[in-house]
């Protein structure tokens, strides 16, 4: 069993836990949304999207974001799933990003999506 992120307790009082496909969503979602060099050992490691809460929201930084995105997802992730599709959109006030994938160890297609007000 893997730790549910974000941590939480379970009805029990212990630690939550979270099935193979949930862990691979939260490894998916601890990635994009955490900052390069916020981790101590893996200075590299993130994608940046909060660093863009403040700048202008366009297409130029969806796509931008996507590129950079799909290398972190493929170099943090690339053992455990296969990457078919990343689509980094902008509207309005808002940024979607839409994760298709499958996972290495079942065969099995996911589709994770992650929203953010920007």
């Amino acid at each position: 069993m893997n730790i549910d992120f974000p941590f939480a307790f379970d009805s029990r009082g212990r630690t939550a836990t979270a099935g193979d496909d949930e862990h691979i969503r939260d490894l998916l979602e601890q990635l994009i949304f955490t900052s390069p060099g916020e981790r101590v050992n893996r200075r590299d490691f993130g994608s940046g999207v909060l660093q863009l809460v403040f700048a202008p929201n366009s297409p130029e930084l969806a796509a931008a974001l996507q590129f950079t995105m799909q290398a972190a997802i493929q170099r943090w992730l690339g053992d455990l799933i296969d990457l078919r599709g990343l689509e980094v959109s902008s509207e309005e006030a808002a940024l979607r990003i839409d994760v298709q994938y499958v996972v290495r160890r079942t065969n099995q297609a996911q589709t994770a999506s992650f929203d953010r007000a920007v």
